[in-house]
């Protein structure tokens, strides 16, 4: 088994969550139509992964075909940008690099929400390498994307551990020789912790990392 040297996190559901749950952000403005909505819009917003269009107008054609007078930039300030990074995740990132490992971001985004991590949430600042789907042009699970990011990360597939949320993606990582680990939030970061170790990770502790 490679030593791995570096860590590539997914965003949503490993590092960051909506407030309040993806469906429930929307119902303030959508009532029952909330799920509806979101699910064609999420379905239609796989197609601007790989690309800097604009999803604004896509999310208004959907709101006028369920017939609802809302503005598309409410709902997506509501959901979209109502984004909670979790605390204990970005302690584990700061200590892993305490650790000496390299962290980086992985994530699918639409341009307009790639923005937003960077400038409204500082995640530049975070990772030493930031690899959003839109700007890569190829979005997960295709294993493109994970070809791409060993590039720029600057290292072997078999030196990156990648942590994501969903099995398809992480699926596509070991496709190219990364080792990757299936977790979300919902099962609480001491699991992530043991997961890790598994591939012989460790982060620095508390006081080293502080």
């Amino acid at each position: 088994m490679a030593t791995i040297r570096h860590l590539l996190f997914d965003a949503d559901g490993v590092l960051q969550q909506v407030r309040g749950g993806f469906y429930t952000a929307a119902e303030a403005l959508l009532g029952a139509h909330a799920r509806a909505v979101l699910d064609e819009a999420s379905e239609r917003e796989r197609s601007f992964l790989a690309g800097d269009e604009d999803f604004l107008p896509a999310l208004a054609q959907v709101l006028r075909e369920q017939g609802l007078d809302v503005a598309a930039a409410d709902l997506y300030a509501a959901v979209w940008q109502n984004t909670e990074p979790s605390a204990a995740s970005f302690d584990l990132v700061r200590r892993l690099r305490a650790a000496g490992y390299g962290v980086h971001l992985g994530t699918n985004q639409v341009h307009r929400r790639a923005e937003h991590l960077r400038t409204a949430l500082g995640y530049d600042d975070v990772f030493d390498v930031s690899l959003y789907s839109c700007e890569l042009g190829v979005a997960k699970p295709d294993p493109a994307f994970f070809e791409k990011a060993a590039t720029r990360i600057g290292a072997e597939p078999a030196e990156i551990l990648f942590v994501d949320d969903h099995a398809a993606n992480v699926a596509g990582a070991r496709s190219t020789g990364m080792a990757a680990v299936h977790w979300c939030l919902d099962e609480g970061h001491d699991a992530l912790v043991e997961r890790l170790a598994e591939h012989g990770v460790r982060a620095a502790d508390q006081r080293t990392a502080g």
